[in-house]
């Protein structure tokens, strides 16, 4: 029988998390990361051991995660945004540079990047998947989150 490894959904004590979040959209992001933080605590991460930057827009994201990530003081590092379709191409170019931007620094670092950055076309979905119908994106990513890392540790 094959070996199964899944990782559970306790933080280790000691763990650190760092979340980054995009200030535009903030009726948005400022959900998201209520919901991050709150299931981070919830699932055993101490609130000391989570640390939030705040950066202006989502195209900023990668810059900031990856200063995060290079330092050594995070497991997880949790990219949290939104990206509302307007009446231009803008939207296309931001989230496909930045969920790029975001897979490399995970595979250059080997720290886990999650993306939680909304690409939605109207902010009624957006508000949706930040704590309404849709659950919480940001939430989701922690939970995410705590799962890689324990996955990691048992892959050594």
């Amino acid at each position: 029988m094959a070996k199964e490894i899944s990782g559970r959904l306790l933080a280790d004590n000691g763990d650190r998390f760092g979340i980054v979040v995009a200030r535009f959209n903030d009726l948005v992001t400022g959900r998201l990361r209520e919901g991050a933080v709150n299931t981070l605590v919830r699932h055993g991460v101490a609130d000391e051991s989570i640390d939030v930057a705040w950066v202006p827009g989502s195209f900023e994201l990668p810059v900031v995660c990856q200063k995060m990530a290079a330092s050594g003081k995070y497991a997880a590092v949790l990219a949290l945004g939104a990206v509302i379709q307007g009446d231009t191409d803008h939207h296309d170019y931001i989230n496909h540079s930045v969920a790029q931007q975001l897979s490399a620094i995970g595979k250059n670092t080997g720290v886990p990047i999650l993306f939680g950055v909304l690409t939605c076309r109207t902010m009624e979905q957006a508000l949706d998947r930040a704590g309404g119908k849709a659950g919480n994106k940001g939430s989701e990513a922690a939970l995410a989150a705590i799962e890689t890392v324990n996955v990691l540790k048992h892959l050594g």
